[in-house]
């Protein structure tokens, strides 16, 4: 069935606009037609459409179910975006439909993109979520620096992914822990600066490598979060 999200569904039984609009003029619901709604919060609920109005589509709530996401551990993908944003919008919906409880846009010293609008990012995330038919949206943080993410992470792991060989690198697959929560960085296209590499191992990041060949940023961001669910599965 195809899912409808509304964040507030619980309190306001009406679907957004947006929601709304591809609910009555898209498929054409009518009202009495089953629906069924995702808050982004981990809740499914099964409604009956009730006013197939085209911008407040209005339901009942008949039954409320708990959709969790399909692994325990938070995985957060720290990532600089690139130059060209069609890219870090091809990697928001990638990510999120692999599975990402976190993503983080970072600012770095070599970072060619300073400044980024997440609406646009929340929208895809929102699209992926719906696609992948989970029910929990990933937080997706406005445009952090790299030295501010490296100081505030509490996760059990980090990692840093870093192509500089003048720094010992480890192979990810190697040293992921499975069933912890884990931090991932990926740098810019110029990677990180050395300062930042210095205070991420102040830290306990873990320098990494994510294989012999030399990725692309959303790519690597990619890989990294595939890497990390793969090896929980075993």
């Amino acid at each position: 069935m195809i899912q409808f999200y509304a964040p507030d569904i619980a309190v306001t039984p009406v679907l957004p606009e947006g929601e709304s609009h591809h609910c009555v003029k898209v498929l054409r619901r009518q009202p009495g037609d089953p629906v069924e709604v995702i808050d982004g919060k981990g809740s499914v609920y099964s409604c009956r459409l009730l006013e197939a109005h085209p911008k407040h589509a209005m339901v009942e709530i008949i039954g409320r179910r708990e959709l969790p996401l399909p692994w325990t551990y938070g995985l957060t993908i720290g990532v600089a975006p690139t130059k060209h944003l069609d890219r870090m919008e091809w990697l928001t919906e990638k990510l999120v439909e692999i599975g990402v409880n976190r993503l983080i846009p970072l600012r770095g010293d070599r970072s060619e993109r300073k400044e980024l609008k997440t609406e646009r990012l929340e929208k895809i995330a929102v699209s992926a979520m719906k696609q992948s038919l989970k029910a929990v949206l990933p937080r997706i943080d406005e445009m952090t620096t790299v030295s501010n993410v490296i100081r505030s992470t509490d996760a059990r792991q980090r990692f840093i992914c870093y192509c500089d060989d003048s720094v010992e690198r480890r192979l990810l697959s190697r040293e992921l822990q499975p069933g912890e929560d884990v931090c991932i960085l990926i740098g810019p296209e110029g990677d990180f600066s050395p300062a930042e590499v210095r205070l991420a191992l102040e830290y306990g990041f873990v320098p990494v490598s994510l294989g012999d060949t030399r990725l692309r940023t959303e790519t690597a961001a990619l890989f990294a979060a595939s890497t990390v669910h793969v090896l929980n599965q075993l």
